[in-house]
């Protein structure tokens, strides 16, 4: 929030990108058509079949298949005239008939227009931008291209063109703006550059960008590229988490799968046209520069030896990760647009991320007289090929131990931001917690559920738990919060609910489908073919796991969701399993009741709720003025709406958090950083309002008598 806010909507004007990075692929060859359809006939047979829920290819799939992929190819509808949609048209309702007679004159089709109208659009935005923009003139634009129809004629299409353009520049126009400003305000001898010359800049920039974007990316695509997309518009049908890999996609998805992220150190997710950051690697260069977070979108890229920064909105992933990766030691200054609107560069210096930095770690923390622990838990973490000794379940269980050593009294488990992992994992880990039981059910189309189950008598952890949650938890980490939940063992705080991914995946290669093939790598389909469910019988599947103490966060107002994707699947119940949930030690509606009463008037969650919604109101927004002065009326006037929320970032407590003597011991000899890492974390949880009212939960649980239930239980096995 203390970054100067440049603009809401200047971001925006970056959406012309969009007509160039989502479709641009030119043909540098026809590969083997033969080919193309085998992958077709393979991609229909694996997903009828092996799909936990197949959907007819029936005219309704055919009418959706043919609107998803002429929005991917055309979103902003800066390539496509109403007479190429009308043609496109006659395929509307036997694109399924197409698919099962191994036809792909639709796609052919459209990929030789879309080539066309990508030369003609080259000619346009090159005479566009030989002109200067008037700035004085007043005039809307509005990035709600959903209601936006397709042009008539090439007058038309040049008139869209001109607008996008010069919202486009409008941006570089008032960076070069700002920059002049500040050299005067620096040195009141420096002559501002004129307002022509700041004009003529800023076009200049446009066009270096979009000139860079195709030399680097678009050129060195090639028709194979392309009918990937297809073919994944055709798997992303079924549901939102069944997607096809193309070979060099499989090959960046091994690489991720080798232990090391290379980069900045973030995860990255393609929504819509934006590339969103979705996870910060513990330790990474991102994280670091504590000038990121979750769900920010990355909009333009630039390189330390380069002049002009890349516009990436719109761009494929693969595209996009091109430019932000690099060595180890290089600078990439990347512009940033968070959920509050805020747009800022921030320039990171690239490292070699080891995973390992996902891992579980723990903190002491005192409040009151009393001795509590909290741990983090990113990712349900497993290596398959050495399970007994890497998954996050034997190291929750090892910084158990070494709380208790500690001698704390309550634990805080959380799963913030946590994107879920191993399945068995999740059910070893529950079983820290609770004595041989139920976990998860799990059930295949037309199969007999299958209940994975706890069989270790023995209980890591007897005393009181939190379990803190946000919308951003999904798959293992709402199997784990049900659990808790399912069995009253924990009082789950957070989001109103978590995401409600209530699927499972397998990755198969399409090469081993074949019993030989000739004709060149296939690639891989990530295939959901599993649904699991809680103990009690119902699913997370778009519902996800709704917290006992619901709580604002940044995230409130915004669609992230399951239930907010395209073609997600229903919400389903089963027959409960046989399990009993844990007895005697605390009055749960009383703790749940001082809880919500402590968080109704906590004045931080009062503001954060206040900031989730007017956040959510600059999304909304989506008309926008070319006119120079209006454009810098709406900026000061979100920048002062902004600065009352400066005072979320500056919430401290009064509680101080520590590292166990365990790692405090690995401090002298580590090389790591780890020292710094852990002073870094703990910075954050003291300024933790949702971290806070745990504690507090804990203190109130630690407080209630406590029968010997724990007395019953086995030893926990050290």
């Amino acid at each position: 929030m203390k970054n100067i806010m440049k603009k809401n909507f200047k971001v925006l004007s970056l959406l012309m990108v969009l007509a160039f990075a989502s479709c641009s692929f030119t043909s540098k060859k026809f590969d083997n058509p033969d080919k193309d359809k085998k992958l077709i006939e393979l991609i229909t047979f694996v997903i009828e079949r092996g799909h936990f829920d197949p959907i007819a290819f029936d005219d309704a799939f055919s009418e959706e298949l043919f609107s998803d992929y002429l929005e991917i190819v055309d979103p902003v509808k800066r390539y496509f005239y109403a007479s190429d949609y009308k043609e496109f048209e006659k395929y509307r309702t036997n694109l399924d008939d197409q698919l099962k007679s191994v036809d792909i004159s639709f796609f052919n089709l459209v990929h030789e227009r879309v080539l066309e109208r990508i030369s003609e659009a080259k000619e346009i935005y090159h005479d566009i931008l030989a002109k200067p923009f008037d700035y004085t003139v007043d005039e809307d634009f509005d990035t709600d291209y959903e209601n936006t129809g397709y042009v008539k004629n090439r007058r038309e299409m040049k008139a869209r063109w001109r607008q996008q353009l010069k919202f486009s520049t409008l941006s570089n126009y008032d960076d070069i703006y700002e920059e002049e400003k500040r050299a005067k305000e620096k040195d009141p001898e420096y002559v501002m550059k004129t307002d022509k010359v700041i004009e003529k800049e800023a076009r200049e920039a446009t066009l270096k960008s979009i000139d860079i974007y195709f030399n680097d990316s678009v050129d060195d695509l090639d028709r194979d590229d392309w009918f990937a997309v297809y073919v994944n518009t055709i798997v992303e049908e079924f549901d939102p988490h069944t997607y096809y890999l193309a070979p060099r996609g499989k090959e960046n998805f091994d690489q991720r799968m080798s232990g090391k992220l290379e980069g900045i150190g973030a995860r990255l997710q393609k929504r819509m046209d934006y590339i969103k950051i979705v996870e910060l690697i513990s330790g990474g260069p991102a994280w670091r520069s504590k000038l990121l977070e979750v769900e920010d979108v990355i909009l333009k890229v630039k390189q330390e030896d380069e002049d002009v920064a890349v516009d990436i909105v719109g761009m494929r992933i693969n595209d996009a990760i091109k430019y932000i990766k690099g060595p180890k030691g290089t600078k990439v200054t990347l512009t940033i647009k968070s959920m509050d609107g805020t747009v800022k560069d921030v320039t990171i210096t690239r490292d070699v991320v080891e995973l390992m930095e996902t891992y579980a770690k723990s903190s002491v923390v005192e409040k009151e007289g009393g001795r509590f622990g909290v741990i983090d838990l990113p990712a349900f973490y497993a290596d398959f090929q050495d399970y007994k000794n890497i998954n996050a379940a034997k190291d929750v269980k090892e910084e158990i131990l070494r709380l208790k050593k500690e001698g704390i009294e309550g634990l805080v488990l959380d799963l913030r931001n946590n994107g879920g992992g191993s399945l068995p994992t999740v059910v070893d880990m529950a079983g820290l917690f609770i004595e041989e039981g139920p976990v998860v059910q799990v059930r295949s189309t037309g199969q007999a559920k299958e209940v994975l189950k706890d069989s270790d008598k023995s209980i890591v952890w007897d005393g009181p738990l939190v379990v803190l949650v946000n919308e951003i938890s999904a798959s293992a980490s709402e199997i784990m919060a049900a659990a808790m939940q399912d069995y009253k063992r924990a009082i789950i705080i957070g989001s109103k609910q978590t995401y409600g991914k209530g699927t499972v995946q397998n990755v198969i290669d399409l090469n081993n489908v074949l019993r030989s093939n000739t004709g060149g790598d296939l690639g891989a389909i990530a295939l959901t073919t599993k649904k699991y469910y809680r103990i009690n019988g119902g699913s997370v599947q778009l519902e996800g796991v709704k917290s006992d103490v619901q709580v604002p966060g940044r995230f409130s107002y915004i669609d992230v969701g399951e239930k907010d994707k395209d073609n997600p699947l229903p919400y389903d119940e089963i027959d409960a399993a046989d399990y009993k949930p844990w007895t005697g030690y605390f009055d749960y509606n009383t703790i749940v009741a001082n809880s919500k009463a402590r968080m109704a008037n906590n004045a931080q969650l009062k503001l954060i709720d206040e900031n989730a919604k007017w956040v959510k109101s600059k999304i909304d927004d989506t008309k926008f003025s070319l006119n120079f002065e209006k454009y810098k009326e709406q900026l000061d006037r979100n920048e002062e709406e902004a600065k009352r929320f400066d005072a979320i970032s500056d919430y401290k407590t009064n509680l101080t958090f520590n590292s166990t003597k365990y790692e405090q011991s690995l401090f002298d000899k580590d090389t790591t950083d780890l020292k710094e890492k852990r002073v870094r974390w703990h910075e954050s949880l003291s300024q933790d309002v949702y971290v806070e009212e745990a504690l507090n939960v804990l203190e109130d649980l630690k407080n209630f008598p406590i029968e010997k239930v724990a007395s019953t239980h086995a030893q926990a096995k050290n």
